[in-house]
């Protein structure tokens, strides 16, 4: 099943994610592509394994999906996120039996290292969600991102780096390895097993940072205002606005479906974590209007969340609205 980041617990647990199947190995790979090595791979297993699979191309996201249905595949979890956001923020310490990397992105430019996702801190990360016993495994067709790769986990100081395996023969089943294949080239193999399981020091990878928890459901922001007989929404204009760690664009405010409403359209940065979120500005019948967060799209209400909404509530502030109550 497609799993949206607001359909997670943080942390989340293979007891809820997999109920009929908890027990079984819990394995995750990141960059599944269109998804052929989970159907080769979990065939090697004595149980089938529970699957958690990240990816960034929603394209990707829904070939997976759909081949892994194909399969019979049901206790597999897909979903669209950086990497390090969900293994930081969902996956719990010392819960996972295994992490597949199969051809990432080497980012090759001068200057792109920053980008790699096989750093050292993701491979504390990495060692402290893995347990004893469990592996990192990376293949890849790109000598100088595996040598990369190889440093980082060394300097990391939690992995030691085993390069005499051959992959997995699933890993050559995938799109790029196929493509690799075909031109009578080899591919590069390393086994990473944690030496510790250490907790990741705050701020170690710049991803979901741990003080933007999302807030319970009870707690959707929201205001209450009257807004002045002239308010004009045409003299709406494109806004930044900064929030403590998050950073809000405001970009369009639209006539709602509803009579005398608005929807407003908001980008929200929080690190890694990127939101497109919808604040409805509704007439009530007291004549009164509620600004308050849509749930269409199931946004994660976190702090720079709250900071979109009280984003609108201080613009209409500013075209002469009289706020009566402020709820974020």
């Amino acid at each position: 099943m497609i799993f949206r980041l607001s359909d997670f617990q943080f942390p989340d647990s293979a007891a809820r994610l997999y109920p009929a199947t908890q027990g079984h190995p819990w394995v995750l790979e990141v960059g599944f592509g269109d998804g052929r090595f989970w159907p080769h791979f979990a065939r090697t297993f004595a149980a089938p394994p529970n699957y958690l699979g990240v990816e960034i191309s929603g394209v990707s996201l829904l070939k997976a999906h759909r081949r892994l249905q194909g399969a019979g595949l049901d206790n597999a979890v897909l979903t669209k996120l950086p990497a390090d956001v969900l293994v930081r923020e969902v996956v719990p310490h010392g819960a996972l039996d295994l992490i597949v990397v199969n051809f990432p992105d080497p980012w090759p430019k001068a200057g792109h290292t920053e980008h790699r996702l096989l750093r050292a801190p993701f491979f504390q990360l990495a060692a402290s969600r893995l347990k004893p016993g469990g592996a990192l495994l990376l293949t890849t067709d790109h000598d100088e991102y595996f040598e990369f790769a190889c440093a980082e986990a060394e300097a990391s100081g939690v992995m030691a780096v085993d390069t005499a395996q051959a992959p997995p023969p699933a890993a050559l089943e995938t799109k790029y390895a196929l493509k690799w294949r075909d031109l009578g080239l080899g591919v590069n193999h390393a086994r990473f097993t944690p030496t510790a399981h250490p907790p990741v020091p705050h701020g170690a990878v710049a991803a979901y940072p741990a003080d933007l928890a999302p807030l319970p459901e009870s707690a959707v922001p929201h205001a209450v205002l009257t807004l002045p007989k002239t308010f004009d929404p045409t003299h709406f204009e494109k806004q930044t606005v900064r929030a403590g760690r998050a950073t809000v664009v405001l970009l369009d405010l639209y006539a709602s479906l509803r009579r005398d409403g608005w929807v407003a359209l908001a980008h929200v940065v929080e690190g890694e974590l990127t939101q497109e979120v919808l604040v409805g500005v509704t007439a009530r019948e007291d004549g009164s209007h509620l600004v308050r967060l849509a749930k269409f799209g199931g946004p994660i209400i976190t702090p720079g969340v709250k900071a979109a909404v009280g984003a609108v509530t201080d613009w209409l502030e500013g075209q002469g609205a009289v706020i009566r109550h402020r709820g974020y």
